[in-house]
């Protein structure tokens, strides 16, 4: 085992997830269940045409939120479920669920907390995030030091998760299922994504509108299509998420205990509930309402994981190709089992359409990830050096694009849980205001 693979089974282990699942129960009470109470509200929030409005000429909170998803919703929502659930069981299924539901109330304080505290630049621009937030939480000086720490795992969770390994999945799908070699795929979305990202947040915010609620449209169609056309084992397969997520075994460390391990760890990485990172672009919305922005935020861990996940996960569980093994003995994992699903309704379709799903969802993570990353490069080096990171981020998707990426894995799952504890405890120390906030408009 590598120096690195250790680190990383340090900082995800079960003190780190019971940091995320713990703040996430901590804040739902504490608000009374009001992420859950307000959903509708919420949601109406986020699709309704006040949510689509920038009067002053900046983001609107919709872009805003499609920003969120697009770096949300990648390839996690089709490898990461496939992964959880052969390494926990059907069960893990409903604990990243469970996962989902308590970081909404995560992400309204993180989300409220960032547009409360960002700030507007000579030019007009918001900057916000955790790093501005814990200059509240923990003082001037301090709080720049840890905002600073924040901002280099952020801008190194950018180059790895963001772009390399969004890229290398993208050149794999094409490869594999098209025949289209790495390098020339790689040159063309390396262009295509420096492109979109010149901009900044204004063309990055107006192509995610577009693009996330499209491509989510169309999986979702697809997979409710093969959920349906296998709808003889639908029962069978919800009733089996139960018995995995609290049979007795869970207890002894058994089947169930590895579903609560891996259900919490992807639905994390899925949603980023707790990572800070929604906070970034929630701040870029052209509002004046941090508690509306709060709940519009917040239903990116719905709609992600509560929504597109589970589509995944059901269309994996009713197939019942979930525990497949290869010619090798080995279990089927990752895109290679969800496509299994998707070819027992769809046939030989499901592969092609399984091939352009990964790229679209893995390009809207690279445009995300974009906007995330470059805030946090800004902050460390005070608002300079933009141009700087943007062309750095498209060389490293050409790089991603060609290598081989373990590597790159580990480190962005390191800098993912060094961006989660110091923002959970900034949230956690800020909590009375988050708490506050969202008790005292009740009434919405």
């Amino acid at each position: 085992m590598s120096v690195l693979q250790r680190v990383n089974d340090l900082l995800w282990g079960p003190g780190t997830l019971a940091l995320l699942l713990g703040t996430g129960l901590f804040l739902t009470l504490r608000m009374h269940f009001l992420p859950w109470r307000r959903l509708g509200f919420a949601l109406r929030s986020a699709l309704g045409r006040d949510a689509r409005r920038s009067d002053r000429g900046g983001v609107s909170p919709f872009s805003a939120l499609m920003t969120t998803l697009a770096a949300t919703i990648g390839t996690g929502n089709i490898v990461g479920v496939a992964t959880a659930l052969v390494a926990g069981g059907p069960g893990a299924l409903l604990w990243m669920e469970v996962s989902a539901l308590l970081g909404m109330a995560t992400l309204f304080a993180e989300s409220m907390l960032s547009v409360k505290y960002r700030r507007r630049d000579a030019r007009g621009r918001w900057h916000g995030g955790p790093m501005y937030t814990m200059e509240a939480a923990f003082g001037r000086r301090a709080g720049r030091i840890a905002g600073c720490l924040f901002a280099l795992f952020a801008a190194g969770a950018s180059f790895g998760i963001g772009s390399m390994a969004q890229a290398n999945a993208i050149t794999d799908a094409l490869s594999s299922t098209f025949g289209l070699p790495d390098f020339p795929v790689g040159l063309v979305l390396s262009l295509l994504s420096l492109l979109a990202i010149l901009g900044g947040i204004g063309s990055i915010s107006r192509l995610t509108s577009v693009l996330v609620p499209v491509m989510s449209a169309v999986y979702l169609a697809a997979g409710l299509a093969v959920i349906f056309g296998n709808a003889e084992n639908l029962l069978p397969g919800i009733l089996s998420l139960f018995r995995c997520a609290f049979s007795a075994e869970a207890v002894a460390g058994g089947i169930a205990g590895a579903a609560l391990r891996w259900g919490v760890a992807r639905g994390v990485f899925s949603n980023e509930a707790g990572l800070g990172s929604t906070g970034i672009a929630a701040a870029a919305a052209d509002t004046d309402d941090p508690v509306r922005q709060g709940y519009i935020s917040m239903t990116g861990a719905f709609f992600d994981t509560v929504v597109i996940c589970t589509v995944t996960g059901l269309a994996i569980c009713c197939s019942g190709v979930l525990g497949t093994v290869d010619a090798g003995g080995r279990p089927v994992d990752g895109a290679a089992l969800t496509l299994l699903a998707f070819e027992t309704v769809l046939g030989s379709l499901g592969s092609r359409f399984l091939a352009v799903s990964i790229v679209l969802f893995a390009f809207s993570t690279i445009l995300g990830w974009a906007y995330q990353g470059e805030q946090a490069f800004l902050y460390l080096f005070r608002s300079r050096g933009a141009a700087v990171y943007r062309m750095a981020y498209a060389l490293s998707i050409l790089l991603g694009a060609t290598a081989r990426l373990e590597t790159v894995y580990l480190f962005s799952d390191a800098c993912n849980a060094l961006m989660c504890i110091p923002n959970l405890v900034c949230v956690l120390l800020l909590s009375g205001e988050a708490v506050q906030s969202i008790r005292s408009r009740e009434t919405l």
